[in-house]
């Protein structure tokens, strides 16, 4: 069974995602080379090993990509999504249908190190800014059709979920204002038509806008392509008017400045590049005969 972690994903979005990807690899014929290379019901055992550190995460898709080509194979885990890997170390193993086992072993080594690389190098940005209050959160900037299983690779890796869709939070960015008239109008618009549980976050990039923001009110402000000394300024103002709003920066964020960004007190740090820019986790499939 899966871990309590890994766990945490709807079984619905883990069970449409694996079928697509099985289907875009199967076709409409199968896998014709183990069918034609691998003896009917012929058993074998697969073993799927960490080859470099990492983070790991979609440990659920996974067992889904096995489950869905042979119910009868036998899926043991050795860790659970947010574990730390070392290289060698063993991260799952399936014994049973060796023509299932191929089939499905692409699909599930594609998941696995796609949201481990995630995970992987959202740690290494939250290292980064150990020191400081501010959290490493993701953007939209997803895969298209993996968005949930992305951002909780995320999550596996010590990063804050922002906002998962246009539905769930009104973030004002700079075209917003430009069709809205302005900030202040925007706002006011957001405020009359957003519900009591909705948040409103509004971008800015100047600290003339930023004043606006601060006159007006919003629950959080995006401070986009700001450098360390306007940041400062702007967390400063924020603190002085709005102590209770938070304060996002984003724009031009890599592990190079990642810090520098932090040190000026923003509570939050958003960064496409969690989702649009990991490497896969390298991960190797070790197969023998059972």
């Amino acid at each position: 069974m899966i871990g309590p972690r890994a766990a945490l994903l709807p079984a619905n979005l883990v069970q449409d995602a694996v079928r697509l990807a099985l289907a875009e690899d199967l076709g409409l014929a199968g896998d014709i080379t183990s069918r034609v290379c691998i003896p009917k019901g012929q058993q074998a055992r697969l073993a799927m090993v960490a080859r470099k550190p990492g983070i790991v995460a979609g440990m659920a898709l996974a067992a889904e990509a096995f489950r869905q080509l042979d119910e009868k194979l036998v899926v043991t885990f050795a860790v659970d999504d947010g574990a730390v890997l070392a290289p060698g170390q063993p991260v799952l193993s399936v014994t049973g249908d060796a023509r299932a086992i191929l089939a499905a072993e692409r699909t599930a080594l594609n998941f696995v190190g796609r949201l481990s690389g995630v995970a992987t190098l959202t740690a290494d940005y939250v290292r980064s800014i150990a020191s400081t209050q501010a959290s490493i959160v993701c953007t939209r900037k997803t895969t298209p059709g993996l968005r949930a299983f992305e951002k909780h690779a995320v999550a596996c890796g010590g990063g804050r979920n922002h906002r998962f869709g246009l539905f769930d939070a009104i973030l004002i960015k700079d075209n917003h204002v430009a069709v809205a008239g302005g900030i202040i109008p925007a706002l006011q618009a957001a405020k009359r038509g957003g519900g009591h549980l909705v948040k409103i976050e509004i971008e800015v990039d100047t600290l003339e806008q930023l004043d606006e923001v601060l006159a007006e009110g919003a629950d959080v402000v995006l401070l986009d392509n700001m450098g360390p000394e306007r940041l400062r300024e702007a967390v400063g103002r924020i603190r002085a008017r709005r102590p209770a709003m938070l304060a996002e920066a984003s724009g031009g964020v890599s592990l190079e400045t990642v810090a520098g960004i932090a040190a000026t007190g923003v509570d939050l740090i958003s960064v496409g590049a969690l989702t649009h820019s990991a490497p896969v986790l390298d991960l190797g499939l070790d197969i023998a005969m059972a």
